[in-house]
């Protein structure tokens, strides 16, 4: 999947894992505990970004939500597939 990630963002990742998302979405409730789930075995930190408040995510993502970010690049949107995920946060290094 091609790196979406703005860069010229006022915002950055500060966890390796992170889900832009937004109140009442459906797909965000979704991937959330499996990204959570993910998270925990991996041992890494896991945050959750609104998108309403950070424009330039909202401009480059507006539709495209839930997205996750691996180490701040753009891993996945709309849906996850968790063996693929758990694959990549084991391949970090």
């Amino acid at each position: 999947m091609a790196d979406t990630t703005p860069q010229t963002a006022s915002w950055r990742a500060s966890t390796p894992l992170t889900l832009i998302g937004k109140p009442g979405c459906h797909l965000c409730d979704a991937v959330r505990p499996v990204l959570q789930a993910a998270a925990d075995r991996a041992e890494v930190a896991f945050e959750e970004v609104c998108i309403l408040d950070h424009p330039d995510l909202l401009e480059a993502y507006g539709e495209m939500i839930p997205v996750t970010l691996i180490d701040g690049q753009v891993h996945d949107y709309w849906r996850i597939d968790p063996a693929r995920l758990e694959a990549a946060l084991r391949a970090r290094g």
